[in-house]
């Protein structure tokens, strides 16, 4: 076993994959404490109930949890706050005119490092009905058991 935790990759939000169709990616940036960017390095976040909603003509982030940093003191953050989005105007007036028109919501798909900064990617998405969600199963299973068929006989 090593003495080094396993470092900081990228947060993924799986449960948006299978409860809705990702229609268009974008990537913010994401204002944050200290203590939060520390936190999340160690890997101690979850965005999979996260959302996005307009406050003030300005996108955040809801429900997004990260956890206090260990090593922090009386300034630890709040870890269910909401936090500010960076994005381009154009791409604000984008996801404005996407949430207006119903039917769509704006969720992170990950959270990840880009040359030292931390960043959100969020999707425009169209929830998926029962029957979908049956369908995209179904598609899995079957090309798992192909790659199996596949890996057996060689």
């Amino acid at each position: 076993m090593s003495k080094h935790p396993q470092p900081f990759t990228e947060i993924r939000n799986k449960k948006a994959f299978h409860e809705f169709f990702v229609e268009e990616t974008f990537e913010a940036g994401i204002v944050l404490l200290g203590t939060e960017v520390k936190a999340i390095r160690e890997g101690r976040a979850q965005i999979k109930e996260a959302f996005v909603r307009f406050e003030k003509n300005r996108p955040y982030l809801f429900n997004a949890y990260i956890e206090e940093y260990s090593f922090g003191n009386v300034n630890n953050h709040d870890p269910k706050r909401s936090r500010a989005l960076l994005l381009k105007k154009r791409e604000i007036q984008k996801l404005r005119a996407a949430m207006e028109v119903g039917g769509r919501a704006v969720l992170p798909i990950k959270l990840y490092l880009k040359s030292g900064l931390l960043k959100l990617e969020i999707a425009i998405c169209k929830g998926k009905k029962l029957f979908d969600k049956r369908e995209a199963l179904k598609t899995k299973d079957a090309l798992k058991e192909a790659q199996r068929a596949l890996f057996r006989r060689t």
